[in-house]
């Protein structure tokens, strides 16, 4: 559970909408940028169930003789780069049009600099009371090679 899974989800298998969570400018982006802490809400889109938050990057390379930009998230073509897959502690019971508040932790990891230390804490309110969640998870993602 606590480190993340990169794998392939099919785009059936997403129940909110995707919402951009940050935004790195590669040509102005400092070391120190890549510590952050940044809400987010998500969307949901049909009445299921939410196991894991799923991350993937859009890039667009705009200053290119013929600018360039593609997505690794699910709604597109594969790539290598797949998406990853956060497990949440607990299922989440969702219905359409609620909204699960949460917040991204990033930094690198104090040991190998590669290496990522994440939180992801996040809240479903919801009128029925037996269905409000909240809770977080701590997730370690590694350079492939320091594994």
């Amino acid at each position: 559970m606590s480190e993340p899974l990169v794998d392939t989800v099919e785009m059936k298998a997403v129940v909110t909408d995707p919402t951009a969570v940050i935004t790195l400018d590669l040509y102005t982006v400092q070391s120190t940028d890549l510590s952050f802490a940044v809400p987010f809400t998500l969307n949901v889109r049909r009445n299921d169930f939410i196991h894991a938050l799923i991350a993937w990057f859009d890039i667009e390379f705009t200053k290119c003789h013929k600018p360039i930009k593609f997505s690794t998230g699910p709604h597109t073509k594969y790539t290598h780069w797949k998406q990853t897959v956060f497990y949440l502690q607990d299922v989440l019971t969702v219905e359409e049009g609620e909204q699960v508040f949460g917040m991204l932790e990033n930094k690198p990891n104090a040991k190998n600099k590669r290496d990522l230390d994440i939180k992801i804490s996040y809240r479903l309110e919801t009128d029925d009371m037996s269905r409000q969640a909240e809770g977080f998870g701590e997730y370690k993602m590694f350079e492939m090679t320091s594994q």
